[in-house]
C-alpha cells in the first residue's frame, strides 16, 4: 500500500502530465461563513508540498466574518500573534478549473488529520463527529441537495435582475417548474453540470424550481460524509464561476426574494452497522423514530448553522415547504424532517431546513449530532405532522436569540466541541451585529 505523501505525490505528478498548461494551483479550505480561503502555488512547488513540504496558512483565516473581517473572538485574532497551523492536500480532489480566463488548477486542503487541527475549522468539526459514529459503529451515508438562483450578470442599483432567456432573449420572470425551462437554459447548466463532474462531483438530477431563474441539483449518495460535503462546498464555487463565464451570476443566497420562494440545502442521511444493514430500520423502524426526537432536540439550539446570517432567517416561513417550527413528517415537504418513502434498505431522514448558503460541513455535522443524540437517549418524538398538522416545537427566527440559544447548550458543546461553539458563535454575533450598522434608505424614509 503506498503512503499518503507517496499517493498525493502521484496524483500531483498525473496532474501535471494530463494538464502541462497549468502553472498554478489555487488551495483552498472553507472557512466559518462558507467561503473559500486559500493561496495558489506554482505547479512545481504544489509537487513539494506532496511530498511532504510543510503547508502552512493562518490559523485565523478560519475566521473570517461574511465580509472578510476579522473580530475579536477571546484570545483569537488579536491577542494570540496570528499563529500559523498546518494543512494537508486531500487526496483526490486536484482538479483543473476551466472557469477562469487562464489554465487553473485546485485542490482542497484542511487542518484535520494533521498532529493539531483547528478545532473550530469546519471540516475538522465535521471529521470528529464521523469519527465518533465509526467508533461506534455507525455508517451515515450522505446526500446533499442543493438550489440556487441565476441572475443577470449585471445588478440593477445593486439588486438582481431575472436572467435573460436565451432563446427569447425576456427576462425569464415567471415561477415555474416547466421542464422546457432546462432547455432554455441548457447551455449554463449543462456547463455547470459537465464542470462538476469534472471536479469528482457525483450530480445527477437537475430541476427546474418555483422561483424565476431557480434550479436545483441533486448529488449522488456517498458512503463518505466528507466527500458528500466536499462535493456541496466544491460545486458552489464552480457554479458561480461557470455562470459568470456564461454571462449570469448564481447565487445560493437563501431569500434573494421576498415574493419567491428561498433556496434550501437538504440532506438525505440513512445510518448503516458494519455489515450494511439499516441502523433506522431495525426493530420496526423504532430507531428511526428515536434519531428523529434527536434531531428534532437539537434543532433549535443548531439554528445559526441551519440560518448562518440575517437574511437565511427571512426564507423560514416562505412561501413553499420551508417551515417555521421543528416537525417531523411522512412524504412531507412542509416538515424540517422529512422521512421520504424508501424499502427498508434505503429509510433514511432528509433534512430540509437549512438555507443553501449555510456551511455543508457544519449542516452534516449538526444533523448527525442530532441522529446520535436520538439513538442514544431513545425518546420518542413528538407527533408527525401526517397525524397533527400543528404539531411541531418553536426555534429561534432571530440569530441573536439563536446564538444564545446554541451557545451554552450542553449536548450541541459535547457533540460539535465546546471550543468550536463559543467560537462560532461569536462569530455569527459579531457578523449580525456588523451588518446593523447601516442605515438604509427604508430607514430614511420612515424615521428622517
Amino acid at each position: 500500500m503506498k503512503s499518503p505523501s507517496a499517493t498525493l505525490l502521484a496524483e500531483v505528478r498525473t496532474f501535471r502530465q494530463n494538464h502541462p498548461e497549468v502553472r498554478y494551483v489555487d488551495l483552498i479550505a472553507l472557512d466559518i461563513p462558507g467561503h473559500f480561503y486559500g493561496k495558489r502555488y506554482p505547479v512545481e512547488m504544489l509537487e513539494k508540498v506532496a511530498a511532504g513540504s510543510p503547508l502552512k496558512l493562518p490559523q485565523n483565516a478560519v475566521l473570517l466574518g461574511a465580509q472578510g473581517g476579522l473580530f475579536k473572538i477571546g484570545d483569537y485574532c488579536f491577542n494570540d500573534g496570528d499563529p500559523d497551523a498546518n494543512r494537508r492536500l486531500v487526496p483526490g480532489t486536484l482538479k483543473p478549473v476551466s472557469w477562469e480566463s487562464q489554465p487553473l488548477g485546485q485542490m482542497l486542503i484542511t487542518s484535520d488529520g494533521t498532529e493539531a487541527p483547528i478545532e473550530f475549522e469546519p471540516r475538522e468539526v465535521l471529521t470528529r463527529v464521523l469519527e465518533r459514529l465509526h467508533h461506534k459503529g455507525i455508517h451515515p451515508v450522505v446526500a446533499f441537495e442543493l438550489e440556487f438562483y441565476l441572475f443577470d450578470k449585471k445588478l440593477d442599483n445593486g439588486l438582481p435582475q431575472f436572467p435573460r432567456d436565451p432563446l427569447s432573449d425576456d427576462v425569464d420572470d415567471q415561477p415555474n417548474l416547466h421542464i422546457e425551462r432546462l432547455s432554455r437554459f441548457s447551455d449554463v447548466l449543462d456547463d455547470m453540470a459537465q464542470t462538476a463532474k469534472a471536479q469528482g462531483i457525483d450530480i445527477t438530477v437537475i430541476t427546474a424550481e418555483i422561483g424565476p431563474g431557480q434550479f436545483e441539483i441533486n448529488f449522488g449518495h456517498c458512503d463518505d460524509g466528507l466527500r458528500a460535503a466536499d462535493w456541496a462546498a466544491l460545486f458552489c464555487r464552480s457554479t458561480r464561476g461557470v455562470a459568470l463565464k456564461h454571462g449570469y451570476r448564481a447565487s445560493f443566497m437563501a431569500k434573494p426574494y421576498l415574493q419567491f420562494p428561498g433556496s434550501g440545502m437538504h440532506v438525505h442521511v440513512s445510518l448503516y452497522d458494519g455489515g450494511g444493514n439499516n441502523v433506522l430500520a431495525a426493530h420496526q423502524q423504532q430507531p428511526l423514530r428515536h434519531a428523529v426526537a434527536g434531531c428534532l432536540a437539537l434543532l433549535p439550539h443548531c439554528m445559526p448553522i441551519f440560518s448562518p446570517n440575517h437574511n437565511a432567517f427571512r426564507r423560514l416561513g416562505g412561501t413553499v415547504n420551508a417551515a417555521t417550527r421543528a416537525s417531523w413528517g411522512f412524504e412531507d415537504r412542509d416538515a424540517c424532517v422529512r422521512i421520504p418513502k424508501s424499502d427498508p434498505r434505503n429509510l433514511r431522514i432528509e433534512h430540509r431546513l437549512a438555507s443553501a448558503d449555510a456551511n455543508p460541513y457544519l449542516v452534516l455535522a449538526a444533523i448527525l449530532a442530532g441522529l446520535e443524540h436520538g439513538l442514544e437517549t431513545r425518546q420518542e418524538p413528538i407527533a408527525p405532522l401526517n397525524e397533527d398538522r400543528s404539531s411541531g416545537t418553536d426555534f429561534p427566527v432571530d440569530m441573536l436569540d439563536a446564538v444564545r440559544a446554541m451557545q451554552h447548550q450542553s449536548v450541541v458543546r459535547d457533540k460539535l466541541g465546546a471550543e468550536f461553539v463559543d467560537v462560532y458563535c461569536e462569530n455569527k454575533r459579531q457578523d449580525h451585529l456588523a451588518f446593523q450598522q447601516e442605515i438604509s434608505a427604508r430607514e430614511y424614509r420612515w424615521f428622517l
